[in-house]
């Protein structure tokens, strides 16, 4: 997808399929900042309870119903749909930290030869609780900010992967060495629940080393990846 067309701003993307407990706390996490999104993009998977009825109530909400399947056909929906000239992203069941949009666009127009940057953060659980006890630097789709230009460069989400699409695109990313920046500051929190995709995702270990394998096969080739291929998990801040 390219830049032409874009409007000044930040589009958020949000995608999600039943998460009317959660999803209006999510939006107003969103608005905490001076700078106001240009959008919030609620990419809806045919959720059966009010999940589009809650979002609707935030005037810059904009419904795309899903028309793909999976993750990554939601995320790759809403960054088509994206018209500002950056693009972030949060889960229906995550939060902001207040600031966040200052922080980031403030930086990523400064800086107009990166890419992309992530955040310091806490890390989503499920394995080591020790991970939980502090901040860690990490790579993960809620403390994403990027311009449309990356998606040209190494492309969407891959829509074979039914987990870890975000480990497959950030691998993409490094393996052609895109230009980034980590940020220091916690911008997001994680909320840790018992319907977390990623915790109980049966496929999620094997989709992992289908994105790692694809990582190694793109420097043995020497190709940039902007096919299918690997990454590691976005960081979140």
């Amino acid at each position: 997808m390219k830049d032409t067309g874009r409007q000044p701003g930040v589009s958020v993307v949000l995608i999600v399929r039943d998460g009317a407990r959660y999803v209006e706390q999510a939006i107003a996490s969103v608005l905490r900042s001076r700078r106001a999104p240009l959008e919030i993009i609620v990419v809806d998977g045919g959720s059966r309870d009010d999940t589009v009825q809650r979002a609707r109530r935030e005037p810059l909400v904009r419904i795309v119903p899903q028309v793909s399947q999976g993750i990554p056909g939601a995320y790759n929906e809403g960054i088509v749909a994206a018209r500002g000239e950056l693009i972030a992203f949060i889960s229906h069941d995550d939060l902001w930290e207040p600031g966040k949009l200052d922080l980031q666009a403030g930086l990523m127009l400064a800086r107009p030869e990166l890419d992309f940057l992530a955040d310091g953060a806490e890390v989503p659980p499920g394995f080591r609780p020790e991970l939980l006890q502090h901040a860690v630097p990490g790579l993960i789709m809620e403390a994403l900010m990027v311009r449309p230009r990356a998606f040209d460069k190494v492309g969407l989400f891959d829509p074979k992967f039914t987990a870890g699409e975000d480990t497959d695109w950030f691998a993409r990313v490094r393996d052609a060495a895109l230009p980034m920046v980590v940020m220091p500051e916690v911008l997001v929190r994680k909320r840790v629940h018992a319907t977390n995709f990623s915790i109980n995702s049966p496929v999620l270990n094997a989709q992992l080393l289908r994105a790692l394998r694809g990582s190694i096969a793109r420097k043995r080739g020497g190709g940039n990846g902007a096919a299918a291929g690997a990454a590691t998990h976005a960081g979140e801040a």
